[in-house]
This record gives C-alpha cells, structure tokens and sequence, in this order.
C-alpha cells in the first residue's frame, strides 16, 4: 500500500463545467484517521516507532492526523491500513470492527470512493496503572486455548 508520507498522489479528481476539485491521497489518510481517533476503545494510532515520533510531535503541539494510517487509492476505490493501540479491557474484536465501520462511513460519505478494505491491526493495549500514573504496557495472553 502507498505510505502516506510519499509524494501526495491524486486520489479523486471530480471535474464539472464549473471547474475541477481534486482530494490528494494525504486527505483520505487524514480522514480515516480522523475517524479511527474518534472510536471508542482506541488509545492511539501506530506502532512502537509511529508513536514515538507522535510523541514528540505532541510536544511540539504538532498533530499528525494520518500517523498509524496508509493509504492506497485506485481511480474510485480506496484500501486502508490503520494501526491502533486499543484501551483495556475493550474486546479487540469489537474495536477493530467499530474501527473498520467508522472509516468506511468517513471516507464514502467525505470522499464519495468506495472502501474496499479496511485492515486493522493492533500493536498494543493501553492500561491505566492504579497509582493514577498512566503507562503503556503490552498484556501477556496464553498463545493456545
């Protein structure tokens, strides 16, 4: 899939007899963040790296919407990676479904492309320690059953 941090490619260009307007790859990823953010049961986007550079973006009061999201974009369709970190104890399940829900509404309704995929992959659960201090701390589940 395209990383969002290539060159910005054309995602939708719409032209009518009053002129063109065209929605770069970049502004899908923001939206699918955008949607991803605003899920239930989702701490944050991105991976160990992603998140760290997040980090010091928060520091600087900069916000990279599209952190955790790629993008792959055809002439009306859209693919989607998104990864999260989820809070616990939100079933995962349901947060990758409420997740996958959230981006396809965002980016038909916004965009006007259809959503052909949206994977989801979680790197991590987000646990609130009980002392009040908050801490990022992966949960050991049994690998059989």
């Amino acid at each position: 899939m395209a990383d969002t941090t290539s060159t910005p490619a054309v995602a939708v260009s719409i032209e009518t007899r009053h002129g063109k307007t065209t929605i770069n790859e970049g502004v899908v990823a923001k939206i699918a963040g955008i949607a991803t953010r605003d899920t239930a049961g989702v701490h944050g986007l991105g991976g160990g790296a992603a998140r760290m550079m997040g980090a010091i973006r928060d520091a600087m009061n900069t916000t990279d919407l599209s952190q955790g999201i790629r993008v792959e974009v055809g002439e009306t369709q859209v693919a989607v990676d998104v990864s999260i970190v989820a809070d616990y104890p939100v079933p995962l399940q349901k947060v990758g479904d409420d997740v996958r829900a959230a981006v396809i509404n965002a980016i038909s309704t916004l965009v006007g492309m259809e959503v052909t995929e949206v994977n989801i992959t979680i790197n991590d659960v987000y646990i609130a320690s009980e002392d009040g201090d908050d801490q990022s701390a992966p949960v050991v589940v049994a690998r059989v059953q």
